[in-house]
């Protein structure tokens, strides 16, 4: 089989400063991609600013004889995210594929929780997807191609301790990425997104050895070279990746209880049918629970 490779393809990392995304930007450069190395710099809690950390990244990639222009624009702004893709339009000409990447943290349990905290979290995770992709939505339009991935999280999916903010953030940009997937299709732009676990700045005093030694960020890249891919053929999908492995999370809908005449009593009674997950389906989207209920109405 051939080596993959992004000849002539432009990708926007953001957070590609250090981690998983200066993984990602190094893999994509490495296999021909032109690459905007986007990283504001800031703390791991969003303090702060410093371009010196995308430089370092883009001028590593250019000495193994790549091509990436770094990029220090934020993205938890509208204006920011444009910017963002600004510099790949001015310096490459196009935009073919967004990793949105960026993170920070602010942990804590739900009750001691702020409101500063929820929408600095947010503001990057969520909406900070939002300000860098929608940008660069019209110009994959406008080509008739395109490639997202989005980076979701087990604490989103799962759930996890003190991460009420980030949580939410990371489930969030599973709905984002199944809405854009759909809204994508007829435009040749999929849209899929990941949940690592990696060694990096956010979860070094998290992972404890040995796990922390075998979660190495090159190791989550090539699920996410693959998805942006032009081959890749799946839209809509979460994949998790850790110490080398990689798996599919779904939805799955189970064959619940039907009954016309539904009573409070009723679902007591019959919750456990409600919960069996023998015979469930994998719903592609709300016209498969649809199509599966239609059978109680012939």
């Amino acid at each position: 089989m051939a080596e993959l490779g992004f000849d002539g393809k432009v990708a926007i990392v953001t957070g590609a400063g250090g981690g998983l995304g200066r993984s990602h930007a190094m893999l994509l450069a490495s296999r021909g991609a032109q690459v905007v190395v986007n990283d504001l710099g800031g703390s791991l809690y969003g303090e702060g600013e410093s371009p010196e950390y995308a430089a370092a990244v883009a001028k590593e990639i250019e000495a193994l004889g790549g091509v990436a222009v770094a990029d220090a624009n934020t993205v938890a702004t509208a204006s920011g995210g444009e910017a963002i893709v600004q510099t790949a339009l001015d310096n490459f000409g196009r935009v073919d594929i967004v990793i949105n990447n960026a993170g920070i943290l602010a942990d804590k349990t739900f009750h001691n929780m702020t409101p500063e905290m929820v929408d600095a979290v947010l503001g990057v995770h969520l909406v900070g997807a939002f300000n860098v992709t929608r940008p660069a939505w019209v110009s994959m339009r406008e080509n008739g191609y395109g490639r997202v991935v989005n980076t979701s999280s087990n604490s989103g999916i799962l759930g996890n301790f003190g991460q009420a903010n980030y949580g939410a953030a990371k489930m969030g940009l599973v709905g984002l990425t199944r809405v854009l997937a759909a809204e994508g299709a007829k435009y040749n732009i999929k849209v899929n997104a990941i949940a690592p676990v990696a060694r990096t700045r956010m979860t070094e005093a998290l992972l404890q050895p040995p796990m922390i030694d075998k979660v190495d960020p090159e190791l989550v890249s090539p699920i996410v070279a693959w998805l942006v891919h032009e081959d890749c053929p799946v839209t809509g999908e979460v994949y998790s990746a850790a110490a080398g492995r990689i798996s599919r999370f779904f939805i799955g809908l189970t064959e619940g209880y039907y009954n016309p005449a539904l009573t409070l009593e009723d679902v007591r009674d019959h919750f456990d049918d409600i919960r069996n997950e023998d015979g469930y389906i994998v719903p592609r989207g709300p016209g498969d629970e649809f199509q599966q209920l239609s059978k109680y109405f012939s």
